[in-house]
């Protein structure tokens, strides 16, 4: 690799990792362009030059986080062969990144309901879809086999994964009294029975 494509690229995870620590530490109202410029030391250009807008540094950020989250939750699904086993694999995983990887979480969740990823939901959309057709893939001979039942795949995914992100959600936000352990007992039956054929 060149030397300016090295130095490029170490510019890019610099930004993307100072973002996230911007964000960890100020929130919302202090992830701004400033804020992140200044800590990380990358000039507005070289913002500008890398992700075109601050939005698309968001985005990238985004990106990263779910990227992330996807690789650990995918990997323990893949080492699984049960329906059961797997929505175990699935709820644990993602629980476990949440509180090991608390800022990533906090961004990931948070960020679903700004506006600077609205630019970027074509790229983000396509991301998610990628990542998120492992869970497709496993479930798919599943459901032909009629373990589990036939709907459409945007469906089963809610019906998966929306109860797992929602109890993330309200453990980072910290004005909910959620107990992971618990949720991580709960959770894979409670997710099993709404597969039910």
């Amino acid at each position: 690799m060149a030397p300016k494509q090295q130095r490029g690229e170490a510019t890019v995870d610099r930004l993307l990792t100072t973002a996230l620590q911007v964000y960890a530490a100020s929130g919302q109202q202090g992830f701004t362009v400033n804020a992140v410029t200044a800590a990380s030391g990358v000039s507005l250009g070289s913002l500008y030059h890398h992700f075109g807008s601050f939005d698309g540094l968001a985005a990238g950020l985004y990106i990263r986080c779910l990227g992330q989250l996807c690789d650990e939750v995918f990997d323990s699904l893949a080492r699984t062969r049960t329906v059961r086993t797997g929505v175990r694999a699935l709820v644990t995983s993602y629980l476990r990144f949440t509180v090991e990887h608390r800022d990533a979480a906090l961004f990931l969740h948070a960020s679903a309901y700004s506006g600077y990823l609205a630019a970027h939901a074509t790229e983000i959309r396509a991301f998610k879809a990628t990542k998120f057709g492992a869970i497709a893939e496993w479930l798919r001979p599943l459901m032909e086999a009629g373990e589990i039942a036939a709907l459409p795949t945007p469906v089963i995914e809610v019906l998966v994964m929306g109860p797992i992100e929602e109890t993330a959600r309200r453990w980072l936000s910290s004005t909910y009294d959620i107990d992971l352990a618990q949720a991580a007992r709960i959770l894979p039956e409670r997710i099993l029975r709404s597969l039910e054929p």
